[in-house]
């Protein structure tokens, strides 16, 4: 019998799970800013899991990177929901490098 998949499913939706977490908390402390760091670091997982001769890691990096790309394009409308109240919002935030920069993108959106 092969685990495989079913093991992979389990993790994967583990990792989508703990995607959900940690775009509530990146956007309450760090802002939606950072979406364009987040996506880069998702797409360089995904091309460094093309390269990688282990099936499990390759599948990990591969659904981990997807995870963040998802997260990367969540983070302004987490920043929406904050801001009408239902989720804590933290007027705070750390800038990342560029922000006047970024602040003129337009935030992706799924």
């Amino acid at each position: 019998m092969n685990l495989f998949g079913l093991t992979l499913g389990f993790i994967t939706l583990f990792i989508i799970g703990l995607g959900f977490i940690w775009v509530i908390r990146g956007e309450r402390y760090f802002g939606y800013l950072w979406w364009p760091y987040v996506m880069g670091t998702g797409v360089l997982l995904i091309l460094i899991s093309l390269f990688v001769s282990s099936i499990w890691l390759s599948a990990l990096l591969g659904v981990f990177g997807a995870s963040l790309i998802w997260g990367s394009t969540e983070l302004k409308e987490q920043a929406i929901r904050a801001e009408v109240g239902w989720y804590p919002f933290h007027a705070r935030k750390i800038l990342p490098p560029f922000a006047k920069t970024i602040e003129k993108w337009k935030a992706p959106h799924l």
